[in-house]
């Protein structure tokens, strides 16, 4: 069960920013022993995926944080954190070993699977809110919002490695986040119909 919930929270993480879970997984993988990644995924430690994975990092964390650019940019992402998700979830040995789970290690798209739901889960919300937020907000509130899910997406990753048991406080924080993210942008567009002209 732990090794679904690290691979949950990183997929999670990469909802918000596809970039933050693989480089932490990679850096982890490469200094340190808290990750030992699958035969199939050693590339995510190269020193030249790392550096990539960086650079693309750095434009994202410009451009998420640009109102406008930032909903441009969540259009784009809608294929790369997914995409993300499902990487950092296989990596971790989450699809091939889930408490020495047979079944996994025999169906390893269910790992993928469950990695691009979760990133996808975390993205629709995220860029569902983000015009809202930015609408609402005469578009100061995009780049505080966009620090706090970059920093989240940090935090997250670490949890889902060090303490994934703490996941699941997540996993429900998030749901009670969809319910209200929901209802924000329900609200925010009968007003908008509302509004004559």
């Amino acid at each position: 069960m732990l090794a679904a919930l690290t691979g949950m929270g990183l997929s999670a993480a990469a909802g918000l920013n596809a970039y933050i879970p693989i480089l932490v997984v990679g850096l982890l993988a490469n200094f340190t022993d808290a990750v030992t990644l699958p035969k199939d995924f050693a590339w995510l430690g190269n020193g030249w995926v790392l550096g990539v994975v960086g650079v693309l990092l750095a434009a994202e964390f410009v451009l998420d944080k640009v109102p406008v650019v930032d909903t441009v940019n969540d259009v784009i992402q809608t294929a790369i954190r997914p995409a993300s998700g499902g990487i950092v979830f296989s990596a971790t040995q989450a699809a091939a070993e889930v408490d020495n789970s047979t079944w996994m290690s025999e169906h390893p798209w269910v790992g993928w699977a469950l990695g691009v739901v979760t990133a996808l889960i975390v993205h629709v919300m995220k860029s569902t809110a983000r015009p809202v937020i930015n609408a609402t907000t005469v578009g100061a509130g995009g780049p505080v919002v966009s620090a706090v899910e970059d920093a989240g997406s940090v935090g997250l990753s670490f949890v889902a490695i060090f303490l994934p048991i703490l996941v699941i406080a997540f996993l429900i924080a998030l749901g009670f986040m969809a319910v209200w993210t929901y209802r924000k942008v329900r609200a925010f567009r009968a007003r908008r119909r509302s509004v004559p002209g």
